[in-house]
Protein backbone atom coordinates (compact mmCIF):
# COMPACT_ATOMS: atom_id res chain seq x y z
CA UNK A 1 0.00 0.00 0.00
CA UNK A 2 1.36 3.42 -0.95
CA UNK A 3 1.90 6.24 1.52
CA UNK A 4 -0.68 8.37 -0.23
CA UNK A 5 -3.45 6.17 1.07
CA UNK A 6 -2.77 7.19 4.68
CA UNK A 7 -3.78 10.67 5.72
CA UNK A 8 -2.28 12.77 8.49
CA UNK A 9 -3.03 16.26 9.80
CA UNK A 10 -1.65 19.12 7.67
CA UNK A 11 -1.24 21.49 10.63
CA UNK A 12 0.72 24.43 9.11
CA UNK A 13 -1.94 25.17 6.50
CA UNK A 14 -4.63 25.13 9.17
CA UNK A 15 -2.90 27.10 11.90
CA UNK A 16 -4.24 30.52 11.01
CA UNK A 17 -7.88 29.46 10.86
CA UNK A 18 -7.44 27.39 14.00
CA UNK A 19 -6.28 30.41 15.93
CA UNK A 20 -9.06 32.62 14.60
CA UNK A 21 -11.91 30.17 14.95
CA UNK A 22 -10.64 28.00 17.83
CA UNK A 23 -11.32 25.13 15.46
CA UNK A 24 -8.94 22.34 14.46
CA UNK A 25 -9.72 21.03 10.99
CA UNK A 26 -8.23 17.65 10.07
CA UNK A 27 -7.81 17.19 6.30
CA UNK A 28 -5.93 14.70 4.17
CA UNK A 29 -2.31 15.43 3.44
CA UNK A 30 -2.15 16.52 -0.16
CA UNK A 31 -5.93 16.21 -0.50
CA UNK A 32 -7.56 18.79 -2.76
CA UNK A 33 -11.12 17.52 -2.75
CA UNK A 34 -13.22 19.32 -0.16
CA UNK A 35 -14.84 16.99 2.37
CA UNK A 36 -18.63 17.29 2.43
CA UNK A 37 -19.47 15.35 5.59
CA UNK A 38 -17.82 16.59 8.79
CA UNK A 39 -18.01 15.70 12.47
CA UNK A 40 -17.59 18.56 14.93
CA UNK A 41 -16.39 17.34 18.34
CA UNK A 42 -16.10 19.25 21.61
CA UNK A 43 -15.87 18.47 25.30
CA UNK A 44 -17.49 20.74 27.93
CA UNK A 45 -15.59 22.58 30.69
CA UNK A 46 -17.36 20.42 33.27
CA UNK A 47 -15.28 17.50 32.02
CA UNK A 48 -11.94 19.27 32.26
CA UNK A 49 -10.71 22.85 32.53
CA UNK A 50 -7.23 21.85 31.43
CA UNK A 51 -6.13 21.22 27.81
CA UNK A 52 -6.01 17.54 26.92
CA UNK A 53 -3.74 15.42 24.74
CA UNK A 54 -4.69 12.10 23.24
CA UNK A 55 -6.04 10.09 20.35
CA UNK A 56 -9.51 11.09 19.19
CA UNK A 57 -11.46 8.16 17.75
CA UNK A 58 -14.68 8.25 15.74
CA UNK A 59 -16.80 5.11 15.39
CA UNK A 60 -19.53 4.16 12.94
CA UNK A 61 -21.49 0.97 13.54
CA UNK A 62 -24.38 -0.91 11.96
CA UNK A 63 -24.76 -3.13 15.04
CA UNK A 64 -26.83 -1.98 18.03
CA UNK A 65 -25.94 -4.90 20.34
CA UNK A 66 -23.24 -2.85 22.05
CA UNK A 67 -21.67 0.58 21.99
CA UNK A 68 -19.57 1.18 18.86
CA UNK A 69 -16.37 1.62 20.93
CA UNK A 70 -16.64 -2.04 21.98
CA UNK A 71 -17.02 -3.38 18.43
CA UNK A 72 -13.59 -2.81 16.93
CA UNK A 73 -11.45 -5.85 16.16
CA UNK A 74 -8.45 -6.68 13.99
CA UNK A 75 -9.39 -10.34 13.51
CA UNK A 76 -13.19 -10.37 13.26
CA UNK A 77 -15.04 -9.99 9.99
CA UNK A 78 -17.78 -8.32 12.05
CA UNK A 79 -15.65 -5.37 13.15
CA UNK A 80 -17.22 -1.95 12.84
CA UNK A 81 -15.62 1.23 11.49
CA UNK A 82 -13.15 3.51 13.29
CA UNK A 83 -11.25 6.68 12.37
CA UNK A 84 -8.50 8.31 14.42
CA UNK A 85 -6.38 11.46 14.80
CA UNK A 86 -4.02 12.93 17.40
CA UNK A 87 -5.02 16.01 19.39
CA UNK A 88 -2.58 18.09 21.43
CA UNK A 89 -3.51 20.88 23.82
CA UNK A 90 -7.21 20.47 23.04
CA UNK A 91 -9.13 23.03 25.10
CA UNK A 92 -12.66 22.77 26.51
CA UNK A 93 -15.32 23.90 23.99
CA UNK A 94 -12.67 24.10 21.25
CA UNK A 95 -14.03 22.40 18.17
CA UNK A 96 -12.23 19.58 16.41
CA UNK A 97 -13.61 19.31 12.88
CA UNK A 98 -13.08 15.89 11.37
CA UNK A 99 -12.96 15.99 7.58
CA UNK A 100 -13.93 13.54 4.92
CA UNK A 101 -10.67 11.67 4.47
CA UNK A 102 -9.57 10.63 7.94
CA UNK A 103 -7.37 7.58 8.32
CA UNK A 104 -9.73 4.69 8.98
CA UNK A 105 -10.23 0.96 9.39
CA UNK A 106 -11.57 -1.20 7.77
CA UNK A 107 -12.50 1.48 5.23
CA UNK A 108 -9.59 3.84 4.78
CA UNK A 109 -11.54 7.08 4.38
CA UNK A 110 -14.88 8.55 5.30
CA UNK A 111 -15.61 9.05 1.61
CA UNK A 112 -15.82 5.25 1.22
CA UNK A 113 -18.61 4.91 3.80
CA UNK A 114 -21.86 4.13 1.95
CA UNK A 115 -24.97 6.19 2.70
CA UNK A 116 -27.02 4.62 5.44
CA UNK A 117 -28.08 4.67 9.07
CA UNK A 118 -25.32 4.30 11.63
CA UNK A 119 -24.69 4.37 15.35
CA UNK A 120 -22.07 7.09 15.89
CA UNK A 121 -19.75 7.61 18.83
CA UNK A 122 -16.51 9.43 19.61
CA UNK A 123 -13.90 8.78 22.30
CA UNK A 124 -10.74 10.51 23.49
CA UNK A 125 -7.99 8.20 24.72
CA UNK A 126 -6.10 10.54 27.01
CA UNK A 127 -2.32 10.83 27.08
CA UNK A 128 0.02 12.01 29.82
CA UNK A 129 3.45 13.55 29.36
CA UNK A 130 6.38 11.47 30.66
CA UNK A 131 9.86 12.85 31.24
CA UNK A 132 11.84 9.64 31.17
CA UNK A 133 15.23 9.03 32.72
CA UNK A 134 16.78 8.55 29.26
CA UNK A 135 15.91 12.18 28.42
CA UNK A 136 12.93 11.32 26.22
CA UNK A 137 9.73 13.33 26.58
CA UNK A 138 6.78 11.29 25.33
CA UNK A 139 2.99 11.45 25.44
CA UNK A 140 1.37 8.12 26.23
CA UNK A 141 -1.68 6.73 28.03
CA UNK A 142 -0.92 5.75 31.62
CA UNK A 143 -2.66 2.58 32.72
CA UNK A 144 -5.47 3.50 35.12
CA UNK A 145 -6.27 0.12 36.59
CA UNK A 146 -8.07 -1.37 33.58
CA UNK A 147 -5.10 -3.03 31.91
CA UNK A 148 -4.43 -0.53 29.12
CA UNK A 149 -7.75 -0.93 27.29
CA UNK A 150 -8.50 2.26 25.36
CA UNK A 151 -12.23 1.54 25.11
CA UNK A 152 -12.58 1.16 28.89
CA UNK A 153 -9.77 3.27 30.37
CA UNK A 154 -11.01 5.32 33.36
CA UNK A 155 -10.85 9.04 32.67
CA UNK A 156 -11.31 8.69 28.93
CA UNK A 157 -14.01 10.92 27.46
CA UNK A 158 -16.73 9.65 25.16
CA UNK A 159 -20.07 10.57 23.67
CA UNK A 160 -23.30 8.65 23.95
CA UNK A 161 -24.05 6.61 20.80
CA UNK A 162 -26.39 8.35 18.36
CA UNK A 163 -28.40 6.79 15.55
CA UNK A 164 -28.18 8.91 12.41
CA UNK A 165 -28.70 8.68 8.67
CA UNK A 166 -25.44 9.70 6.97
CA UNK A 167 -24.41 10.40 3.42
CA UNK A 168 -20.71 11.28 3.05
CA UNK A 169 -21.47 12.91 -0.28
CA UNK A 170 -23.89 15.39 1.27
CA UNK A 171 -22.79 18.70 2.83
CA UNK A 172 -23.46 18.15 6.52
CA UNK A 173 -21.86 18.70 9.92
CA UNK A 174 -22.65 16.33 12.78
CA UNK A 175 -22.07 17.61 16.32
CA UNK A 176 -20.69 15.26 18.97
CA UNK A 177 -20.02 16.16 22.60
CA UNK A 178 -17.67 14.12 24.76
CA UNK A 179 -19.74 14.63 27.89
CA UNK A 180 -19.22 11.21 29.48
CA UNK A 181 -16.24 9.96 31.50
CA UNK A 182 -15.29 6.30 31.86
CA UNK A 183 -15.55 5.58 35.61
CA UNK A 184 -12.87 4.06 37.82
CA UNK A 185 -12.47 0.30 37.85
CA UNK A 186 -14.19 -1.28 40.86
CA UNK A 187 -11.90 -2.96 43.37
CA UNK A 188 -12.16 -6.76 43.45
CA UNK A 189 -12.40 -8.05 47.00
CA UNK A 190 -9.92 -10.52 48.41
CA UNK A 191 -11.02 -13.98 49.51
CA UNK A 192 -9.65 -16.68 51.78
CA UNK A 193 -7.50 -17.90 48.90
CA UNK A 194 -6.93 -14.90 46.61
CA UNK A 195 -4.84 -11.97 47.85
CA UNK A 196 -4.02 -8.77 45.96
CA UNK A 197 -0.66 -7.05 46.23
CA UNK A 198 0.62 -3.73 44.91
CA UNK A 199 4.06 -2.21 45.35
CA UNK A 200 5.73 0.96 44.15
CA UNK A 201 8.61 -0.02 41.85
CA UNK A 202 11.70 2.11 42.38
CA UNK A 203 13.21 1.00 39.07
CA UNK A 204 10.14 1.74 36.98
CA UNK A 205 9.34 4.99 38.76
CA UNK A 206 12.87 6.21 38.12
CA UNK A 207 12.61 5.24 34.44
CA UNK A 208 9.20 6.82 33.73
CA UNK A 209 9.49 9.88 35.99
CA UNK A 210 6.11 9.18 37.56
CA UNK A 211 5.03 6.64 40.21
CA UNK A 212 4.74 3.18 38.65
CA UNK A 213 3.32 0.21 40.53
CA UNK A 214 3.53 -3.53 40.09
CA UNK A 215 0.65 -5.73 41.19
CA UNK A 216 0.07 -9.40 41.79
CA UNK A 217 -2.77 -11.78 42.56
CA UNK A 218 -1.57 -14.54 44.87
CA UNK A 219 -3.47 -17.83 45.09
CA UNK A 220 -2.82 -19.34 48.51
CA UNK A 221 -2.77 -23.10 48.98
CA UNK A 222 -5.34 -24.89 51.07
CA UNK A 223 -4.17 -25.10 54.67
CA UNK A 224 -1.96 -22.01 54.40
CA UNK A 225 -3.13 -20.62 57.73
CA UNK A 226 -3.04 -24.00 59.48
CA UNK A 227 0.58 -24.72 58.59
CA UNK A 228 2.65 -21.67 59.64
CA UNK A 229 5.81 -23.76 59.44
CA UNK A 230 5.32 -24.53 55.74
CA UNK A 231 7.24 -22.79 52.96
CA UNK A 232 6.02 -23.19 49.42
CA UNK A 233 7.18 -23.35 45.82
CA UNK A 234 6.35 -20.17 43.89
CA UNK A 235 4.74 -20.53 40.47
CA UNK A 236 4.41 -17.58 38.08
CA UNK A 237 1.47 -17.84 35.72
CA UNK A 238 2.38 -15.26 33.10
CA UNK A 239 -0.27 -13.70 30.89
CA UNK A 240 -2.37 -10.66 30.18
CA UNK A 241 -3.64 -8.14 32.71
CA UNK A 242 -6.42 -9.38 34.95
CA UNK A 243 -8.37 -7.62 37.75
CA UNK A 244 -8.11 -10.78 39.87
CA UNK A 245 -6.84 -14.36 39.73
CA UNK A 246 -8.64 -15.81 36.73
CA UNK A 247 -10.08 -19.31 36.48
CA UNK A 248 -10.70 -19.76 40.21
CA UNK A 249 -14.28 -19.63 41.46
CA UNK A 250 -15.19 -20.39 45.07
CA UNK A 251 -18.91 -20.87 44.47
CA UNK A 252 -20.88 -23.01 41.98
CA UNK A 253 -21.78 -21.56 38.57
CA UNK A 254 -24.52 -18.95 38.60
CA UNK A 255 -27.77 -20.78 37.77
CA UNK A 256 -29.27 -17.55 36.40
CA UNK A 257 -26.37 -16.87 34.05
CA UNK A 258 -27.63 -16.02 30.57
CA UNK A 259 -25.80 -18.30 28.12
CA UNK A 260 -23.61 -16.54 25.60
CA UNK A 261 -22.14 -17.84 22.34
CA UNK A 262 -18.39 -18.12 21.71
CA UNK A 263 -17.61 -17.11 18.14
CA UNK A 264 -14.06 -18.38 18.56
CA UNK A 265 -15.03 -21.90 19.67
CA UNK A 266 -18.51 -22.00 18.14
CA UNK A 267 -19.95 -23.04 21.49
CA UNK A 268 -23.22 -21.99 23.08
CA UNK A 269 -23.08 -21.19 26.79
CA UNK A 270 -19.31 -20.90 26.90
CA UNK A 271 -19.58 -18.47 29.82
CA UNK A 272 -21.11 -21.27 31.89
CA UNK A 273 -18.40 -23.69 30.76
CA UNK A 274 -15.83 -21.18 32.05
CA UNK A 275 -17.58 -20.89 35.42
CA UNK A 276 -17.83 -24.68 35.74
CA UNK A 277 -14.12 -25.06 34.99
CA UNK A 278 -13.20 -22.32 37.49
CA UNK A 279 -15.29 -23.96 40.19
CA UNK A 280 -13.73 -27.34 39.43
CA UNK A 281 -10.28 -25.82 39.86
CA UNK A 282 -11.33 -24.51 43.27
CA UNK A 283 -12.48 -27.99 44.26
CA UNK A 284 -9.25 -29.56 42.95
CA UNK A 285 -7.09 -26.88 44.59
CA UNK A 286 -8.67 -27.37 48.02
CA UNK A 287 -9.08 -31.12 47.73
CA UNK A 288 -6.81 -33.82 49.11
CA UNK A 289 -3.69 -34.63 47.13
CA UNK A 290 -3.43 -31.44 45.08
CA UNK A 291 0.10 -29.95 45.28
CA UNK A 292 0.40 -27.15 47.81
CA UNK A 293 2.06 -24.16 46.18
CA UNK A 294 1.71 -20.42 45.60
CA UNK A 295 0.52 -19.37 42.15
CA UNK A 296 1.01 -15.73 41.19
CA UNK A 297 -0.52 -13.66 38.39
CA UNK A 298 1.47 -10.47 37.84
CA UNK A 299 -0.06 -7.10 36.95
CA UNK A 300 2.43 -5.12 34.86
CA UNK A 301 0.34 -2.93 32.58
CA UNK A 302 2.29 0.01 31.21
CA UNK A 303 1.83 2.97 28.83
CA UNK A 304 2.17 0.70 25.80
CA UNK A 305 0.16 -2.44 26.64
CA UNK A 306 -1.61 -4.53 29.24
CA UNK A 307 1.66 -6.20 30.20
CA UNK A 308 5.35 -5.53 29.76
CA UNK A 309 6.54 -8.89 28.38
CA UNK A 310 8.46 -9.20 31.66
CA UNK A 311 11.84 -8.14 30.24
CA UNK A 312 13.99 -5.02 30.38
CA UNK A 313 13.21 -2.75 27.43
CA UNK A 314 14.63 0.55 26.20
CA UNK A 315 11.10 1.89 25.59
CA UNK A 316 8.94 0.13 28.16
CA UNK A 317 11.39 0.11 31.05
CA UNK A 318 13.25 -2.38 33.27
CA UNK A 319 10.27 -4.62 33.95
CA UNK A 320 12.32 -7.81 34.02
CA UNK A 321 14.46 -6.57 36.90
CA UNK A 322 11.51 -4.89 38.61
CA UNK A 323 9.51 -8.14 38.61
CA UNK A 324 12.37 -10.43 39.59
CA UNK A 325 14.26 -8.15 41.99
CA UNK A 326 11.43 -6.19 43.59
CA UNK A 327 8.05 -7.90 43.27
CA UNK A 328 9.00 -11.57 43.58
CA UNK A 329 11.15 -11.10 46.73
CA UNK A 330 8.33 -9.11 48.33
CA UNK A 331 5.77 -11.84 47.63
CA UNK A 332 8.09 -14.64 48.72
CA UNK A 333 8.80 -13.00 52.04
CA UNK A 334 5.17 -12.15 52.80
CA UNK A 335 3.71 -15.51 51.80
CA UNK A 336 6.44 -17.87 53.02
CA UNK A 337 7.83 -19.08 49.73
CA UNK A 338 10.94 -21.26 49.72
CA UNK A 339 12.68 -18.42 47.94
CA UNK A 340 15.15 -20.31 45.76
CA UNK A 341 15.44 -20.87 42.02
CA UNK A 342 14.96 -24.63 42.23
CA UNK A 343 11.51 -24.00 43.79
CA UNK A 344 10.25 -21.43 41.27
CA UNK A 345 8.47 -22.25 38.02
CA UNK A 346 6.91 -20.42 35.10
CA UNK A 347 4.04 -21.14 32.76
CA UNK A 348 1.69 -19.29 30.46
CA UNK A 349 0.13 -19.18 27.03
CA UNK A 350 0.46 -16.83 24.06
CA UNK A 351 1.94 -13.60 25.47
CA UNK A 352 2.35 -15.55 28.71
CA UNK A 353 4.11 -18.33 26.84
CA UNK A 354 6.69 -15.90 25.45
CA UNK A 355 7.11 -14.32 28.89
CA UNK A 356 7.59 -17.70 30.56
CA UNK A 357 10.29 -18.74 28.10
CA UNK A 358 11.96 -15.31 28.07
CA UNK A 359 12.04 -15.12 31.88
CA UNK A 360 13.61 -18.57 32.01
CA UNK A 361 16.25 -17.59 29.43
CA UNK A 362 17.08 -14.13 30.78
CA UNK A 363 16.97 -15.24 34.43
CA UNK A 364 18.12 -18.86 34.08
CA UNK A 365 19.15 -19.35 37.70
CA UNK A 366 15.94 -17.84 39.09
CA UNK A 367 13.63 -20.58 37.77
CA UNK A 368 13.62 -24.35 37.53
CA UNK A 369 11.51 -24.71 34.42
CA UNK A 370 8.98 -23.14 32.09
CA UNK A 371 5.94 -24.44 30.30
CA UNK A 372 5.46 -22.15 27.30
CA UNK A 373 2.23 -22.70 25.41
CA UNK A 374 1.62 -21.15 21.99
CA UNK A 375 4.29 -18.50 22.64
CA UNK A 376 4.41 -15.25 20.70
CA UNK A 377 7.20 -15.34 18.08
CA UNK A 378 10.30 -16.86 19.69
CA UNK A 379 12.32 -16.74 16.45
CA UNK A 380 12.14 -13.56 14.37
CA UNK A 381 12.92 -15.48 11.21
CA UNK A 382 9.29 -16.52 11.68
CA UNK A 383 7.79 -13.38 13.13
CA UNK A 384 4.42 -14.97 12.44
CA UNK A 385 4.86 -15.17 8.62
CA UNK A 386 7.65 -12.59 8.30
CA UNK A 387 11.42 -13.05 8.33
CA UNK A 388 12.43 -9.61 9.59
CA UNK A 389 16.05 -10.26 8.64
CA UNK A 390 15.62 -11.35 5.02
CA UNK A 391 12.22 -10.06 3.89
CA UNK A 392 12.00 -6.50 2.64
CA UNK A 393 8.27 -5.97 3.17
CA UNK A 394 6.13 -7.10 6.09
CA UNK A 395 2.83 -6.82 4.26
CA UNK A 396 3.43 -8.66 1.00
CA UNK A 397 5.15 -11.65 -0.48
CA UNK A 398 6.59 -10.45 -3.75
CA UNK A 399 8.19 -11.64 -6.95
CA UNK A 400 9.09 -9.96 -10.20
CA UNK A 401 5.46 -9.70 -11.29
CA UNK A 402 3.39 -10.60 -8.26
CA UNK A 403 2.53 -9.21 -4.85
CA UNK A 404 0.51 -11.36 -2.43
CA UNK A 405 -0.75 -10.12 0.97
CA UNK A 406 0.75 -11.87 3.98
CA UNK A 407 -1.90 -13.63 6.08
CA UNK A 408 -2.41 -12.47 9.64
CA UNK A 409 -5.15 -14.60 11.20
CA UNK A 410 -6.57 -17.97 10.12
CA UNK A 411 -8.76 -20.72 11.51
CA UNK A 412 -7.88 -24.40 11.60
CA UNK A 413 -9.07 -24.79 8.01
CA UNK A 414 -6.77 -22.01 6.84
CA UNK A 415 -9.59 -19.55 6.21
CA UNK A 416 -8.36 -15.97 6.67
CA UNK A 417 -10.09 -13.10 8.43
CA UNK A 418 -7.22 -10.58 8.48
CA UNK A 419 -3.91 -9.83 6.78
CA UNK A 420 -0.76 -8.47 8.40
CA UNK A 421 -1.38 -5.14 6.68
CA UNK A 422 -4.95 -4.90 7.94
CA UNK A 423 -3.97 -5.66 11.52
CA UNK A 424 -1.25 -3.02 11.43
CA UNK A 425 -3.50 -0.47 9.75
CA UNK A 426 -6.01 -0.75 12.58
CA UNK A 427 -3.20 -0.13 15.05
CA UNK A 428 -2.13 2.90 13.00
CA UNK A 429 -5.69 4.27 13.23
CA UNK A 430 -5.91 3.62 16.98
CA UNK A 431 -2.49 4.92 17.91
CA UNK A 432 -0.85 6.80 15.06
CA UNK A 433 2.83 6.48 14.28
CA UNK A 434 4.25 6.14 17.80
CA UNK A 435 3.25 2.58 18.81
CA UNK A 436 0.45 3.99 20.97
CA UNK A 437 -2.44 1.76 19.91
CA UNK A 438 -2.19 -0.50 22.95
CA UNK A 439 -2.45 -3.46 20.60
CA UNK A 440 -0.27 -6.47 19.75
CA UNK A 441 2.06 -5.36 16.96
CA UNK A 442 2.76 -2.06 18.69
CA UNK A 443 3.76 -3.65 21.99
CA UNK A 444 6.11 -6.06 20.24
CA UNK A 445 7.70 -3.06 18.56
CA UNK A 446 7.84 -1.08 21.81
CA UNK A 447 9.47 -3.92 23.75
CA UNK A 448 11.94 -5.05 21.09
CA UNK A 449 13.00 -1.79 19.39
CA UNK A 450 15.63 0.78 20.30
CA UNK A 451 14.46 4.29 21.16
CA UNK A 452 14.05 6.48 18.08
CA UNK A 453 15.18 10.09 17.81
CA UNK A 454 11.68 11.26 18.74
CA UNK A 455 11.76 9.27 21.99
CA UNK A 456 9.29 6.66 20.79
CA UNK A 457 10.09 3.11 19.62
CA UNK A 458 12.01 3.04 16.35
CA UNK A 459 9.69 1.27 13.88
CA UNK A 460 10.59 -2.19 12.66
CA UNK A 461 8.72 -1.27 9.47
CA UNK A 462 6.84 1.63 7.97
CA UNK A 463 3.23 1.33 9.13
CA UNK A 464 1.99 2.66 5.80
CA UNK A 465 4.07 0.64 3.37
CA UNK A 466 5.38 -2.33 5.33
CA UNK A 467 9.02 -1.68 4.32
CA UNK A 468 11.28 -3.31 6.94
CA UNK A 469 14.16 -1.49 8.65
CA UNK A 470 16.91 -4.11 8.89
CA UNK A 471 19.00 -2.06 11.32
CA UNK A 472 16.13 -2.27 13.78
CA UNK A 473 15.79 -5.97 13.01
CA UNK A 474 19.46 -6.47 13.91
CA UNK A 475 18.82 -4.83 17.31
CA UNK A 476 15.85 -7.15 17.81
CA UNK A 477 18.00 -10.19 17.05
CA UNK A 478 20.73 -9.37 19.56
CA UNK A 479 18.38 -8.50 22.40
CA UNK A 480 15.05 -10.32 22.10
CA UNK A 481 15.16 -13.10 19.50
CA UNK A 482 14.94 -15.99 21.96
CA UNK A 483 15.97 -18.55 19.37
CA UNK A 484 19.04 -16.56 18.37
CA UNK A 485 20.03 -16.02 22.01
CA UNK A 486 19.79 -19.76 22.64
CA UNK A 487 21.96 -20.51 19.61
CA UNK A 488 24.44 -17.75 20.45
CA UNK A 489 24.88 -18.54 24.14
CA UNK A 490 24.09 -22.24 24.54
CA UNK A 491 27.71 -23.36 24.52
CA UNK A 492 28.78 -20.35 26.61
CA UNK A 493 27.13 -21.65 29.76
CA UNK A 494 23.47 -20.87 29.11
CA UNK A 495 22.74 -24.42 28.01
CA UNK A 496 23.92 -25.92 31.28
CA UNK A 497 21.59 -23.58 33.17
CA UNK A 498 18.57 -24.48 31.00
CA UNK A 499 18.99 -28.25 30.88
CA UNK A 500 15.62 -29.89 31.39
CA UNK A 501 13.83 -26.58 31.84
CA UNK A 502 12.35 -25.76 28.40
CA UNK A 503 8.93 -27.15 27.47
CA UNK A 504 7.01 -25.68 24.51
CA UNK A 505 3.56 -26.56 23.17
CA UNK A 506 1.80 -25.15 20.12
CA UNK A 507 -0.94 -26.06 17.69
CA UNK A 508 -0.01 -26.87 14.11
CA UNK A 509 -2.78 -24.54 12.96
CA UNK A 510 -2.12 -21.73 15.40
CA UNK A 511 -4.30 -18.81 14.32
CA UNK A 512 -1.32 -16.44 14.32
CA UNK A 513 1.16 -18.89 12.73
CA UNK A 514 3.14 -19.06 15.97
CA UNK A 515 4.05 -22.68 15.28
CA UNK A 516 6.43 -21.49 12.53
CA UNK A 517 8.89 -20.06 15.05
CA UNK A 518 8.66 -23.13 17.28
CA UNK A 519 9.77 -25.36 14.38
CA UNK A 520 12.95 -23.30 14.09
CA UNK A 521 13.67 -23.45 17.82
CA UNK A 522 13.08 -27.19 17.85
CA UNK A 523 15.51 -27.65 14.96
CA UNK A 524 18.25 -26.23 17.18
CA UNK A 525 17.30 -27.73 20.52
CA UNK A 526 16.90 -31.31 19.34
CA UNK A 527 20.53 -31.37 18.20
CA UNK A 528 22.08 -29.77 21.30
CA UNK A 529 24.81 -31.86 22.89
CA UNK A 530 26.75 -29.51 25.14
CA UNK A 531 24.52 -30.20 27.03
CA UNK A 532 21.37 -31.75 25.50
CA UNK A 533 18.35 -29.62 26.32
CA UNK A 534 16.34 -32.54 27.76
CA UNK A 535 13.06 -30.68 27.55
CA UNK A 536 9.96 -31.18 25.45
CA UNK A 537 8.32 -29.67 22.37
CA UNK A 538 4.92 -30.91 21.25
CA UNK A 539 2.49 -29.95 18.49
CA UNK A 540 -1.26 -30.29 18.46
CA UNK A 541 -2.61 -31.65 15.20
CA UNK A 542 -4.98 -29.10 13.62
CA UNK A 543 -5.00 -27.27 16.97
CA UNK A 544 -5.52 -23.52 16.99
CA UNK A 545 -4.27 -20.86 19.39
CA UNK A 546 -3.67 -21.57 22.29
CA UNK A 547 -2.92 -25.30 22.53
CA UNK A 548 -1.09 -26.14 25.76
CA UNK A 549 -0.04 -29.76 25.37
CA UNK A 550 -3.24 -31.41 26.56
CA UNK A 551 -3.98 -34.19 24.02
CA UNK A 552 -7.25 -35.24 25.61
CA UNK A 553 -9.26 -32.03 25.28
CA UNK A 554 -10.05 -29.42 22.63
CA UNK A 555 -8.64 -25.89 22.98
CA UNK A 556 -11.90 -24.60 24.35
CA UNK A 557 -11.49 -26.81 27.43
CA UNK A 558 -7.74 -27.31 27.77
CA UNK A 559 -7.16 -23.54 28.01
CA UNK A 560 -9.23 -23.61 31.20
CA UNK A 561 -7.01 -26.22 32.89
CA UNK A 562 -3.47 -24.84 32.80
CA UNK A 563 -3.07 -25.12 36.57
CA UNK A 564 -4.20 -28.73 36.86
CA UNK A 565 -2.21 -29.69 33.77
CA UNK A 566 1.15 -28.47 35.06
CA UNK A 567 0.97 -28.71 38.88
CA UNK A 568 1.98 -32.35 39.29
CA UNK A 569 4.78 -32.01 36.73
CA UNK A 570 6.16 -29.04 38.64
CA UNK A 571 6.28 -31.04 41.85
CA UNK A 572 7.97 -33.92 40.06
CA UNK A 573 10.70 -31.58 38.80
CA UNK A 574 11.19 -30.00 42.23
CA UNK A 575 11.64 -33.34 43.95
CA UNK A 576 14.02 -34.52 41.25
CA UNK A 577 16.27 -31.46 41.31
CA UNK A 578 16.07 -30.18 44.91
CA UNK A 579 19.54 -29.57 46.38
CA UNK A 580 20.71 -31.37 49.53
CA UNK A 581 18.92 -29.86 52.48
CA UNK A 582 16.24 -28.23 50.33
CA UNK A 583 12.79 -28.11 51.89
CA UNK A 584 10.74 -30.77 50.12
CA UNK A 585 8.58 -31.70 53.10
CA UNK A 586 7.01 -28.73 54.91
CA UNK A 587 4.64 -27.93 52.03
CA UNK A 588 3.71 -31.54 51.25
CA UNK A 589 0.83 -32.03 53.67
Amino acid sequence: MSQGRYFLPCWPALLKSALLLATITILAKGETKEARLHFRVIYPPAISLQPLDGRLLLFLSKDDRDEPRFQISDISLETQQVFGIDVDGWRPEQEVLLGGDLSGYPLESLAEVPPGTYYIQALLHRYETFHRSDGSVVKLPMDRGEGQQWSRAPGNLYSRPRKLALDPGRQETVDLALDQIVPAVPVVAETQYIKHEKILSERLTRFWGLPVYLGAHVLLPAGFGDHPEAHYPLIINHGHFSPTFQGFREEPPNPDLKPDFSERFQLAGYNRIEQEAAYQFYKDWTGPGFPRMLIVDIQHANPYYDDSYAVNSANVGPYGDAINRELIPYIEKKYRAIGAGWARFLYGGSTGGWEALASQIFYPDDYNGCFAACPDPIDFRAYTVIDVYQDTNAYFFGGTWTRVPRPGYRNYLGHLSATIEQMNRLEFVLGGTHSRSGEQWDIWQAVFSPVGRDGYPKPIWDKRTGVIDHEVAAYWRENYDLSYILRRDWDKGLGSKLRGKIHIYVGEMDNYYLNNAVYLVEAFLKDTKNPPYEGEIQYGARAEHCWNGDPARPNSLSRLRYHQLFASRIVERILKTAPPGGDVTSWRY
